[in-house]
């Protein structure tokens, strides 16, 4: 039986107040440790939704030393005896629930607050974690066997956290399914400059000090939050479409790229906001910073962090991320494909849109390069695995999987599509079968041999 899409309304609007109603009456227990992600079970954390983070930092580059003040306003999603943080490596002083002393105990990365009273479904409240120490980047094969996360440079740090770094410097639930609105309060040695997300809303200098305040008011996914300190050349302005740029770059690199920074960021973004619908952030920009053991560049909300000049092609990869990563984001991070495999593909829209090769043929390119007994067709694309969940295949093979399809569905279906995606999960997550279903909406097509061939098995598809 269908309803009518008012009556599907009243029924939802009837079972959520019993949800709450059940929820309610339900006997206070501890939130879960983790979200369930089964490839970081432990990241972010069970029984509330984070709405909003008020983080306090003061870093001394000197002796690397961080220390910090976070408050998290959180909603409670069932009765809560306790709950969890995520936090690693740091040293917690004191946390307060609500202004008042709470007790916490610590297992490795995973703190449990204990409030001094149980916290009520739907109720809002406040966590205060004061903290401290050294903050270590992370390593290992994720991120292509390169350093992560808080990451020191010659004047100061470079932080680019995905995908689960932001709990090595402020306590979080990190997990990119529970976003929230930030205020950034960055205090910094006097003659360093402070970047991070969103738009800029105080800097002052002040014993010797600079205090910057930053303020992201769309939600965020945690490991797109940053702090990158560091001594900056900056240029402001505003894209001929009228978006506000901030880009700041290293004085070290700024002689030696011909890339220009500023000018690529204004037009690829307006580009992209013709494209894939309207740019869904305040401010768009850069943070190009000298950090050559980071090989690789972020997709930062707002301003994507370059560890060195990158390419044009790069500059416009991180950009696309804005709208396919950062405003929608993964529900689970098996479903990176939809952050890379669409970036990489905004890459081919890039040549084509500049006249230089069309999409059609940087696919073909990709598709005969690679012969047919590669170690890159053997990924499955849609389940990458964690340790290979930033293969090249799920940037290369996930960019073809689009091609193929706007070869099937045809250009009007498919530049539909794109903006149609953007707009339904604006500032939301979401996963494949998502995206497969509202292919399959707007293109009249049953979708299934395309994505099963090209997204869930293993092996070189036939053209």
């Amino acid at each position: 039986m269908a309803l009518s899409r008012s009556a599907r309304l009243g029924a939802l609007g009837t079972a959520a107040a019993s949800f709450l109603v059940i929820a309610a009456s339900a006997a206070p227990t501890p939130g879960a440790p983790g979200i369930g992600d089964p490839y970081f079970p432990r990241l972010g954390n069970g029984g509330y939704d984070a709405r909003h983070y008020d983080l306090d930092v003061a870093y001394a580059p000197g002796t690397g030393r961080l220390d910090g003040r976070t408050t998290l306003t959180a909603r409670a999603t069932r009765n809560l005896s306790s709950f969890d943080l995520d936090l690693q490596q740091l040293e917690v002083t004191r946390v307060e629930v609500d202004g008042r002393p709470a007790r916490f105990t610590r297992d490795g990365d995973e703190i449990t607050v204990t409030p001094r009273r149980d916290l009520r479904a739907g109720r809002d409240f406040t966590v205060t974690v004061t903290y401290g120490g050294i903050p270590q980047a992370l390593g290992g094969p994720i991120v292509f066997g390169s350093q992560y996360g808080w990451m020191k440079t010659a004047d100061g740090v470079f932080v680019a956290c995905e995908p689960n770094a932001a709990s090595t410097w402020f306590p979080s639930s990190d997990h990119p399914s529970d976003k929230a609105t930030y205020d950034i309060r960055i205090k910094a040695p006097e003659g360093l400059t402070a970047v991070s997300n969103g738009r800029l809303v105080s800097t002052r200098d002040r014993h010797g000090s600079t205090y910057t305040h930053w303020r992201e008011s769309r939600p965020m996914a945690t490991y797109l939050a940053t702090a990158t300190i560091g001594k900056f050349d900056v240029r402001t302005g505003r894209t001929p479409g009228g978006i506000p740029v901030y880009v700041a770059v290293d004085p070290v690199l700024k002689d030696g790229s011909s890339v220009d920074v500023y000018a690529v960021t204004a037009a690829a973004t307006d580009y992209w906001s013709r494209l894939f619908g309207p740019y869904p952030f305040e401010e768009t920009g850069a943070i190009v910073d000298d950090m050559p053991e980071a090989g690789f560049s972020l997709e930062v909300q707002s301003k994507p962090a370059y560890s060195a000049v990158r390419s044009e092609s790069t500059i416009v990869h991180e950009l696309a991320h804005q709208w396919f990563g950062d405003s929608v984001s993964v529900a689970q991070w098996k479903d990176i494909w939809l952050n890379e495999g669409f970036a990489t593909y905004a890459q081919w829209l890039w040549a084509e849109h500049q006249g230089t090769r069309s999409a059609h043929d940087s696919f073909l390119a990709a598709y005969t390069s690679r012969p047919a007994d590669s170690s890159f067709w053997q990924i499955e694309v849609a389940d990458p695995q964690r340790d290979t969940m930033f293969a090249s295949a799920v940037y290369q093979r996930g960019a073809m999987t689009l091609q193929a399809l706007r070869e099937r569905i045809g250009d009007t279906a498919f530049f539909k599509l794109l903006p149609a995606w953007t707009k339904l999960h604006r500032y939301g997550n979401a996963d494949t079968a998502d995206f497969i279903r509202l292919a399959e909406r707007i293109s009249g097509r049953q979708l299934d041999d395309l994505f099963d061939a090209w997204l869930f098995t293993t092996g070189k598809p036939a053209l």
